[in-house]
């Protein structure tokens, strides 16, 4: 299949799609900005609290006629590019591929090496956030504002946490892996110094707070290469620091243990510093001490962070300062991944970044094209490979005319071999004005030794929003199966001169507008989607494991002190006051939808919509598949809504070694 790089077949078209959008285009716009000023977010009230109250009115009335006069003049110029504009939308492509030809451009993250399903296994980190990217005026009903700076900052925080390096530890003893914290770790790497590839032994000391501090030693571990050879699935291609903690000492790191550990260990460093491309990023809220949500920070969040230090003899205060924060997932021996407890549970947490080694990405609500092209350029700073602005637009391949596009995006580090997109046809109400629909993307993620293809699946989609739409969801995931397994048959390969292909994996994210939790969406709960694919979160329909916690925030507090930084957040959703406070839990017809402040028994711990699930359907028999990790990210904190999920699966090969 061919990848489309542009919405039109011939460039004429495209020239005569942006004239006829050219003279739509300030109609839109003041349109918005007119609905825009009768919509002010809390933020915008709290920083016009000191204003006197005659201001606000004073300056709708000035500016409404102006807008309007300037509105009404643009109207026939509107009008004239509608016509040309809404019939070229019935050869318009459904999504436009963009591949980043400069690939020096590709900053904190290698280029990845060719996975050859060896003894080694491999892991594969999945991401899924609904980052409401409306038009402005839109966007402002759910309180969030400035689209086209919160699209920049959002793709900027993406890159900065997926291209950290990635620390792997590994437990000599076979009988403890004892290494768990409420958040995964992070070190420091000294600022100043390059530390392309360099093993040092250190003596570290646990404390309460969470804080490793490393001193020096004075000698260099001869023991690197080992390591390396050992760590079995350190992958190639990708930044990690490998942490090897020996015998008894292992037994000794718990998430309270304050005692000093009197063994040492063996870092070998492979990172290098990311340059800031953008040091001067624009934001919605203040940045107070504190935000973790950007890697230029200094303060993280003592649950989620690990500071190492390195000092040759005396160390005094002013070298603390002279550090870079590295955020990573704790990964176990690998002995360790071979679970043979069957009660054994994946690792989970609520995390201040996104996961280190990012692969996929898929994104919800990115409606708006300006937003979507920022987006797209952050983006590409790490990920090589994006379809963007997915759907279909007027009355081309749907009954109901369509204002927007699906808002849907994929991110890939992989090459994309096919990707397909389909829209819902039974949207109803406002709902039905974006077209909703679901894309379908094919990846190449490794060649076996015999040249067999290992491909990956990867499905995004977004379902019907309104409530008491049960029937309607559940239609639109019958669909989502249908689409699924004609996707998969239509670009099979099994022919002599094609060998076929191994898949390694099949993932579903997306914002699917239903809980695991309320009695509205029993419906739902029972698809029978949910026989196909795996949720890590749940155990049964209306059951969630009781680490799952809701992604969908009370947009009313999002820019409340406690949770507006991403470090903010995140302590207040690993806490279960907070989550009351700032989560909207599942609805009840005792008690009114806003339940801030309210002292009730609440059911689950929110209302959990967004959904990342695998399937072991068709893949590889000999091959194993198992979550390594399950995030809650905070990064986007004050950016949307929603509570982005990161998921780490590892393919596990037969040939490996028992």
């Amino acid at each position: 299949m061919v990848l489309h790089t542009s919405p039109f077949p011939s460039s004429f078209l495209s020239f005569i799609h942006s004239l006829s959008w050219a003279l739509i285009f300030p109609c839109f716009w003041l349109g918005d900005r007119l609905l825009a000023s009768f919509l002010p977010t809390t933020y915008e009230k709290r920083q016009r609290s000191d204003d006197p109250c005659y201001f606000q009115a004073l300056c709708i009335i000035i500016t409404t006629p102006i807008y309007l006069a300037l509105l009404v003049s643009s109207l026939p110029f509107a009008f004239i590019g509608f016509l040309v504009w809404s019939p070229l939308q019935a050869v318009r492509r459904p999504y436009i591929y963009s591949r980043l030809e400069d690939k020096a451009r590709i900053s904190g993250a290698k280029l990845l090496s060719e996975w050859k399903a060896t003894s080694s296994p491999k892991s594969f980190c999945f991401g899924s956030a609904n980052v409401c990217l409306l038009p402005d005026s839109l966007a402002r009903f759910t309180n969030l504002f400035n689209t086209q700076a919160r699209a920049k900052e959002i793709g900027r925080r993406i890159r900065n946490g997926a291209s950290r390096p990635q620390i792997k530890i590994y437990i000599d003893s076979p009988t403890n892996t004892s290494i768990s914290a409420a958040s995964f770790s992070s070190l420091i790497s000294p600022q100043g110094t390059d530390v392309t590839h360099r093993a040092v032994n250190m003596g570290m000391k646990r404390t309460t707070s969470m804080e490793y501090k490393v001193e020096h030693s004075g000698e260099n571990s001869n023991e690197e290469g080992k390591d390396e050879k050992n760590s079995g699935d350190m992958e190639q291609g990708e930044d990690a620091c490998i942490i090897r903690i020996s015998g008894e000492d292992s037994c000794h790191i718990s998430d309270t243990e304050p005692d000093t550990i009197s063994g040492h260990i063996n870092v070998a460093c492979l990172a290098e510093t990311e340059p800031d491309f953008q040091k001067n990023a624009t934001s919605n809220h203040k940045h107070r001490e504190g935000d973790g949500g950007s890697l230029d920070s200094c303060s993280t969040s003592r649950e989620s962070l690990i500071k190492g230090r390195v000092a040759d003899g005396a160390t005094d205060q002013s070298s603390m300062n002279n550090r870079l924060l590295y955020k990573a997932s704790i990964i176990k021996k690998a002995a360790a991944r071979k679970k043979k407890q069957t009660d054994d549970i994946l690792d989970h947490d609520i995390s201040a970044f996104f996961p280190a080694n990012l692969d996929f990405l898929c994104l919800q609500e990115v409606f708006d094209k300006r937003a979507a092209e920022k987006l797209k350029e952050q983006l590409h700073y790490y990920f090589e490979y994006i379809l963007y602005d997915v759907g279909v637009y007027s009355c081309h391949g749907c009954c109901v005319f369509k204002f927007l596009n699906s808002g849907l995006m994929f991110a890939s580090r992989y090459p994309i071999l096919d990707a397909t997109y389909h829209c819902y046809p039974n949207g109803r109400g406002i709902d039905a004005l974006a077209a909703k629909g679901a894309l379908f993307v094919k990846v190449q993620v490794g060649t076996t030794p015999q040249d067999q293809r290992i491909v990956g699946y990867v499905s995004c989609t977004h379902l019907h929003a309104l409530s008491g739409d049960a029937m309607i969801r559940c239609e639109q995931l019958d669909l989502l199966l249908q689409w699924m397994s004609e996707f998969r048959k239509f670009t099979s390969s099994s022919s002599a001169a094609n060998p076929e292909e191994l898949v390694a994996f099949d993932v579903l994210c997306g914002d699917l507008n239903f809980d695991n939790c309320s009695s509205e969406d029993k419906l739902e709960q029972q698809h029978t989607l949910f026989t196909h694919y795996k949720d890590p979160c749940r155990l049964g329909p209306g059951e969630e494991k009781p680490w799952a916690i809701g992604t969908l925030l009370d947009p009313e507090g999002l820019y409340d002190e406690e949770v507006c930084t991403p470090d903010n957040l995140q302590k207040v959703l690993e806490n279960e006051d907070g989550r009351k406070e700032y989560l909207v839990y599942p609805t009840s017809k005792n008690h009114c939808p806003n339940h801030k402040g309210r002292k009730v028994p609440l059911k689950g711990n929110g209302r959990r919509i967004d959904y990342m699930l695998y399937s072991e359907e068709r893949l590889n028999m000999e091959w194993k598949e198992e979550i390594e990790e399950y995030s809650f990210i905070t990064q986007l904190a004050g950016l949307t809504d929603h509570v982005p999920v990161a998921m780490r699966l590892t393919i596990s090969t037969g040939e490996e070694e028992s």
